[in-house]
């Protein structure tokens, strides 16, 4: 094989998940489902479901990233006395009514 043919390795970060591993800490802190709620990033102006957004869950606490340009969208954080969450990385998400 020459170098043209070698399959090109492939990095996976396994600490990264999707907004999908986050799915039950979004719903009892937001009220709802948020998996299919489209968002804005207000770093990038990319438009994405909270669900593709890339999830870092081994910090004290829950960073959710944009797919597009891994500025910070939202940030949750659980203390003993309450949840602190920072959504200045979004610019806004839509809530469909039903």
């Amino acid at each position: 094989m020459t170098d043209e043919e070698q399959p090109m390795a492939v990095e996976i970060d396994e600490s990264v998940l999707d907004g999908n591993a986050v799915a039950g800490l979004l719903a009892s802190v937001m009220g709802t489902e948020m998996t299919a709620v489209p968002g804005r990033c207000a770093h990038c102006g990319t438009v994405s479901v909270v669900a593709t957004l890339r999830a870092y869950t081994r910090a004290p606490g829950v960073v959710l990233r944009c797919p597009a340009c891994s500025g910070v969208v939202l940030r949750v954080v659980e203390t003993p006395s309450a949840t602190l969450v920072d959504a200045s990385g979004v610019s806004w998400l839509r809530f469909e009514r039903r």
